[in-house]
């Protein structure tokens, strides 16, 4: 089975690796069990997300917002938001996946200024969610579906195409966006910003010795809000959330590296060896040793 690994900076955002370099559009169909524990990094980026369900169901956590996502509906998730999608019941889930930066609808200034930057600007869209029921969002849903097809049949200027379709898509999304969302209230907005400023410092740090209390810290907050925070928008302690990125991190160095197990364990904060293997057959079903094997 293939292993999908995001890539994350330090201030949390994702490297996205698009399908063409100097085209930035991403297009894939994937399932939830590609990722370890069928769970996503937390993470967000300049791009402009969208999520069609073929199979199953999905959750997806947009800052804080819980939303689940039923089969043949989607999401758009507006550029710059927290987020991330991991599995109902640990059942599996089919879908699309499509990333592209809002550059690639810029080829007119003027209409660039009048229908795409109000939609980036709107601080209270974060997301907008897709009803296949809704005529305008199963519009929307059906352009995914071409642009999928598109790339799967890979004929010389399909990319064009897909651009083609995007500005037909957009028309929809701005439609659905003048509509507006439920005001974001001052605490939220504050919360989701220490939220991300406490996911960045565990970033930077994860290869030291940190603890809950420096957790808190860094963002001048008590212990009890930190663990709130984490709770409701990650659905996941700190210690929790510091423990997986580290497995990953270090999951990124058995693949990429020759250094020993025990020295990745060190890199990325372990102390001790057996509760790393045992923190990593619990995170991959497989042993350290085993996963490089698997990944040569």
């Amino acid at each position: 089975m293939k292993i999908i690994n995001v890539d994350i900076m330090q201030d949390t955002s994702e490297i996205v690796h698009y399908d063409e370099m100097g085209i930035p559009l991403y297009v894939r169909i994937g399932e939830l069990s590609f990722y370890p524990g069928k769970k996503a990094l937390c993470h967000w980026h300049e791009d402009m997300e969208f999520i069609r369900i073929l199979k199953g169901e999905m959750n997806y956590y947009v800052n804080g917002h819980n939303v689940l996502l039923k089969e043949n509906d989607g999401i758009m998730v507006n550029t710059r938001q927290l987020h991330y999608g991991y599995s109902v019941c640990q059942h599996d889930c089919t879908f699309i996946c499509i990333l592209f930066h809002p550059s690639l609808l810029s080829a007119n200034k003027t209409l660039y200024r009048k229908y795409v930057q109000p939609v980036l600007d709107n601080r209270q869209l974060d997301y907008l969610y897709l009803d296949a029921s809704r005529r305008e969002s199963s519009l929307i849903l059906k352009y995914l579906d071409q642009i999928s097809e598109r790339k799967k049949g890979g004929e010389t200027g399909y990319d064009l195409e897909i651009v083609g379709l995007l500005n037909l898509l957009w028309r929809n999304v701005f439609s659905l966006s003048e509509r507006g969302q439920p005001e974001t209230e001052d605490t939220k907005a504050s919360d989701i910003r220490l939220q991300k400023d406490m996911v960045s410092y565990i970033h930077q740090h994860f290869s030291e010795k940190i603890t809950l209390d420096d957790i808190a810290a860094s963002v001048g907050v008590c212990r009890s809000k930190c663990c709130r925070i984490f709770k409701r928008y990650l659905q996941q302690s700190p210690v929790d959330f510091m423990n997986i990125y580290r497995l990953e991190v270090s999951a990124y160095l058995l693949r990429n590296t020759d250094n020993s197990i025990t020295q990745i364990a060190v890199d990325c904060g372990f102390n001790h060896l057996s509760y790393f293997s045992q923190q990593f057959i619990r995170h991959f079903k497989c042993t350290p040793r085993e996963y490089r094997h698997n990944n040569l």
